[in-house]
């Protein structure tokens, strides 16, 4: 597997993420949601460049110009709610994808221990297609497991990339060993899980910081 962690070269992302991390800059909804968006279009420009293109010709007002366009057909997925912002953020970069959610969320037993709960997944043909997988926390690699597993039932992809904000080295390492062949991109890369598996330092409950606590 091909891992990509963004903060290991300085550009503007390193602000973005801090201001994501920063516990009075997450007080506003709208400014975590637009981090988070704006983190995933340069994940996706970066993405983009690994991709497959092919040459075409474009008309203009005086002549004509020889382009290396996309050639192949993208799958935008997030893992809902959570992972709605980054769907986002990809879609401004790859604005004819064709997209696909599931939703999935922990069930926590008495013991500690937690089991990932499929609920619903809405996805297109997949058959030979980019599939990009977006979740903001790449914890222990369970979510992103049931999701890809979920969404292989809708045909089997050309290529696997899977995308977060926030990885922890236990959660990359787990997904590196299920799925050698993906590429996983992460904005930045944490040391620590706790016990109940949240990442240190991490930055919370990303869906709940875009969107407000359940009830």
């Amino acid at each position: 597997m091909a891992t990509h962690i963004l903060t290991n070269i300085n550009s503007i992302t390193n602000n973005f993420l801090a201001e994501l991390r920063d516990i009075n800059i997450q007080k506003d909804s709208w400014r975590f949601r637009k981090n988070l968006e704006r983190l995933s279009m340069v994940m996706a420009v970066e993405l983009s460049k690994t991709l497959n293109y092919q040459t075409k010709e474009t008309e203009t007002p005086l002549g004509v110009s020889a382009s290396n366009l996309l050639a192949d057909s993208i799958v935008v997925a997030s893992i809902l709610r959570a992972g709605i912002p980054m769907h986002n953020g990809f879609l401004e970069v790859f604005d004819q994808a064709e997209s696909a959610f599931v939703s999935a969320q922990r069930k926590v037993h008495k013991t500690g221990n937690f089991d990932i709960e499929l609920s619903k997944v809405s996805a297109p043909d997949l058959s030979d297609k980019v599939l990009v997988l977006c979740d903001p926390m790449l914890a222990t690699g369970a979510s992103i497991d049931v999701a890809i597993q979920a969404l292989k039932e809708y045909g089997t992809p050309a290529s696997i990339h899977i995308c977060a904000a926030i990885g922890s080295r236990a959660g990359k390492e787990h997904i590196e060993r299920l799925y050698p062949d993906a590429q996983l991109w992460i904005g930045d890369l944490d040391e620590e899980l706790t016990g109940k598996s949240y990442i240190v330092p991490g930055l919370g409950d990303a869906g709940d910081l875009a969107f407000g606590q359940k009830i």
